[in-house]
């Protein structure tokens, strides 16, 4: 697919059917995700997968008492990449989301349906989150940046809105 089509036509989805993403095609969505551009080429954000459902709900449980409700956050997407980053470097957060725009743009490119889901702020910065960080080794001072599901979408594409008047102011 066309860059320049890829990012005119990614759409956030939320709907998801429960089967999984290949293996293969995940690495590659992931392995996308690494090459973000960084602040000075530091590579501040840190990747972690999640397949295991057992973990996928226990996210989502977290993320939903966060919003005050008791409902999936994750729309049933099989798979989610929790993004966050190094708070000692001073462009974490541009970092991290330009991770997870990448993510979202390679899944769209590889039939694989994505959005963008917050909240890992706030579940990184409670004990129960970072309980799961020690759990998986990781030590630092990370910020969560957001996270993104992936999977197949169960529902149409939604139709793209306007853009706005004035989105763009030219010099010349």
């Amino acid at each position: 697919m066309d860059a320049i089509q890829n990012l005119l036509t990614r759409r956030s989805i939320r709907k998801y059917k429960p089967d999984m993403i290949p293996e293969d095609i995940l690495n590659k969505i992931i392995e996308a995700g690494t090459y973000a551009a960084t602040g000075m080429g530091r590579q501040s954000p840190i990747i972690i997968a999640v397949t295991n459902k057992e973990t996928r709900d226990k996210l989502s449980r977290m993320n939903a008492a966060i919003m005050g409700t008791d409902s999936d956050p994750f729309y049933g997407a099989p798979v989610v990449l929790v993004v966050l980053a190094d708070k000692s470097i001073g462009t974490h957060i541009y970092d991290g989301s330009l991770v997870m725009g990448n993510l979202m743009n390679a899944a769209h490119a590889l039939g694989v349906s994505s959005c963008w889901i917050h909240r890992a702020k706030e579940e990184f910065e409670s004990q129960e989150g970072k309980d799961i960080l020690t759990s998986l080794g990781i030590t630092g001072d990370y910020a969560g940046i957001g996270h993104c599901i992936l999977g197949y979408a169960d529902c149409d594409e939604p139709v793209p809105r306007r853009r706005k008047k004035n989105y763009v102011y030219y010099i010349k």
